[in-house]
């Protein structure tokens, strides 16, 4: 069944498609490029840095990441930690971690209002396949590197809450439970 672009939204916690493993995308056809390009966009509208297919209601393992420069990210240093422009990853997979995790504050746009501590590796290798049809695998460190875990964690029915270091877990819970009263699923 076609896509209908208009209809996807943004699924906040606790959506069931969240939870969900997304399966892996056998062809890169047209609708998939639509989908990417309409995911892209979302993404800018709601001013992130990142967005997976399962947060927009589909099962695929597809994202879209624009981690912009900034004061200390540029995506000329080696290696990268941020992109010259939006980026597409296609069934994308992690690889060699490395360096001691680092605490970072990190938000979601399916938890809206929602932020905490996850600690991450600063630096990871990503395998993924482009809206080209070539597969590609490139690393990344800092916001870059963070923003692919995240964005894939998605891919596999993670979220930040399942992440965060107790702390943050704790403040969050009044939020947490308002967003599961509030569902409308």
């Amino acid at each position: 069944m076609p896509v209908d672009l208009a209809s996807l939204r943004i699924q906040c916690y606790p959506a069931p498609m969240l939870r969900n493993k997304a399966a892996p995308i056998e062809n890169i056809t047209d609708e998939t490029r639509a989908v990417a390009d309409r995911m892209i966009q979302m993404m800018y509208d709601s001013e992130g840095i990142g967005l997976a297919a399962p947060q927009v209601g589909l099962s695929w393992r597809m994202f879209v990441v624009h981690v912009p420069e900034d004061e200390g990210r540029s995506p000329a240093t080696d290696p990268p930690s941020a992109t010259l422009g939006p980026e597409v990853y296609i069934n994308p997979i992690l690889t060699n971690p490395t360096g001691p995790v680092e605490p970072y504050e990190e938000g979601c746009l399916s938890l809206p209002d929602i932020r905490g501590q996850v600690q991450r590796p600063p630096n990871i290798t990503i395998t993924a396949t482009g809206l080209d049809g070539k597969q590609f695998t490139r690393t990344a460190s800092g916001l870059l590197a963070r923003c692919w875990q995240h964005e894939s964690d998605h891919l596999d029915g993670v979220l930040i809450i399942d992440r965060m270091m107790q702390m943050s877990r704790l403040k969050c819970r009044s939020a947490l439970r308002d967003l599961e009263r509030d569902f409308e699923g």
